[in-house]
């Protein structure tokens, strides 16, 4: 397939612009939402929605609202993310060094901000993780979604206080558990211990690029952390690729919601994940993914999401 002439010269209008190209730069590195391009960019936010819509309209750029924030990313279609790529690549070097700067402080105030969240409500982890749904019910869906095992090689990413690990390990050879909080890793420490396991290991890690080799993992689990990431989409690919042929990856978040005050009480970056946009990430990052399961709470509050996926014997991973 290939782009209409129309088609071509709408999406190049629409790209042909200083402030329109700066934007798709920054959206190849990562979805951003209005308030942090116009930071970026040093324009007002109307102006900035302008442009954005403009690029949408022309469907190089998607628009997706998350509670009373927009967010937005490069366009999914393979015909427009070939055309932006091939305007980016034509752009010098140093053309957006500036904005990539303000982006690193953007980035570095997020981290900062969800750090200091992590060490200081380390100690209560469990208790504020349960606050919106029945834990004994999300964790009986997670021990049913695992199977019965055992499993050969466990990877829990965003261990937190180690629950997961202290959940499955004991029918598991051997665990690892990451995290970039050295508060949550030493909780975990103590509650892998009290537990009684021994072949766990915790590192200090990021999601992101976790090191760990490629497919060696029968069980990987993301519980409870996509809805903090600025690119959810990443990790999960990163979580695909260590996820080995035949093995399974199981992904607990919320379903989407309206609680804006998340943001600012505990750092959520996204207000829940849709069924479809899951589906999407995991077929392309090349698993088969099965029938997601829902526990609505039982009262007003946040339905919890668990996806698994099955990585089908004989494949190989995709790149993160």
């Amino acid at each position: 397939m290939s782009l209409s002439a129309d088609q071509t010269v709408e999406a190049l209008r629409a790209a042909g612009e200083p402030t329109r190209l700066r934007v798709l730069s920054l959206l190849a590195g990562e979805e951003l939402s209005v308030m942090e391009l116009s930071r970026i960019l040093e324009q007002s936010q109307p102006r900035v929605s302008r442009h954005l819509k403009l690029m949408a309209d022309a469907g190089l750029i998607e628009r997706f609202p998350d509670g009373a924030r927009v967010f937005y990313r490069l366009s999914s279609d393979p015909l427009a993310h070939r055309l932006i790529d091939t305007v980016l690549d034509l752009l010098e070097d140093s053309a957006g060094a500036a904005d990539d700067r303000r982006l690193e402080e953007v980035r570095r105030d997020r981290e900062a901000a969800a750090s200091a969240y992590f060490e200081r409500v380390a100690p209560q982890w469990d208790r504020i993780r349960s606050l919106y749904v029945c834990e004994s019910d999300v964790e009986a869906a997670i021990l049913k979604a695992a199977g019965d095992g055992p499993f050969e090689r466990v990877v829990d990413l965003g261990t937190g206080s180690g629950r997961m690990l202290t959940l499955l390990g004991k029918n598991a050879r051997m665990s690892v558990g990451l995290d970039l909080s050295h508060n949550m890793l030493n909780i975990a420490r103590a509650n892998v211990a009290r537990a009684g396991l021994d072949k766990v290991e915790l590192r200090h890690g990021d999601i992101f690029a976790t090191r760990l080799p490629e497919q060696s993992a029968d069980l990987v689990l993301v519980h409870q952390v996509l809805h903090y990431l600025a690119d959810p989409a990443a990790a999960v690919t990163e979580a695909a690729r260590l996820t080995a042929p035949g093995g399974r990856l199981i992904i607990v978040d919320f379903a989407p919601h309206q609680l804006e005050q998340l943001r600012e009480e505990h750092q959520h970056r996204r207000l829940g994940f849709a069924d479809d946009e899951m589906r999407r990430w995991l077929k392309g990052a090349g698993l088969n993914a099965g029938a997601a399961t829902t526990l609505p709470p039982d009262t007003d509050g946040l339905t919890v999401s668990i996806w698994t996926a099955e990585r089908p014997a004989g494949t190989k991973a995709k790149a993160a």
